[in-house]
């Protein structure tokens, strides 16, 4: 199986997880989408870009702060919410759910789904 079919299915078992999130997606730190899960017509390229982004400056943040190494970080909107994970040196995880999402139940899933992805990208 191909990293991209490996990424692919632990994005499909995530969003089969829980029924609130409305889509994932796993990009490079480059911001080039890897796999991509989504319920409607989301520009992908956009949200790779803009994940790839958020991780660059909460690396920034953390280390400006001395907080350690970056793991994850959130956006909350009125409609929706978007958790963005770390995947190791190669990778980033988008996860958009709606605003009700339980998001302890969301943690427990998107974090064992980015160590999961951590090791398939290496």
């Amino acid at each position: 199986m191909s990293k991209q079919e490996e990424t692919q299915a632990v994005l499909n078992t995530l969003r089969a997880s829980m029924p609130e999130i409305k889509g994932a997606l796993i990009a490079t730190t480059d911001g080039l989408a890897i796999a991509r899960s989504f319920s409607d017509t989301t520009d992908y390229q956009r949200v790779a870009a803009m994940a790839a982004t958020a991780l660059g400056l909460g690396k920034r943040i953390a280390e400006t702060l001395g907080a350690g190494e970056f793991t994850e970080t959130s956006v909350t909107g009125k409609d929706g919410n978007v958790y963005i994970y770390a995947t190791g040196p190669k990778g980033v995880l988008a996860v958009i759910t709606a605003p009700d999402a339980n998001l302890g139940l969301l943690h427990l899933e998107a974090r064992d789904a980015a160590r999961q992805i951590t090791t398939i990208l290496g």
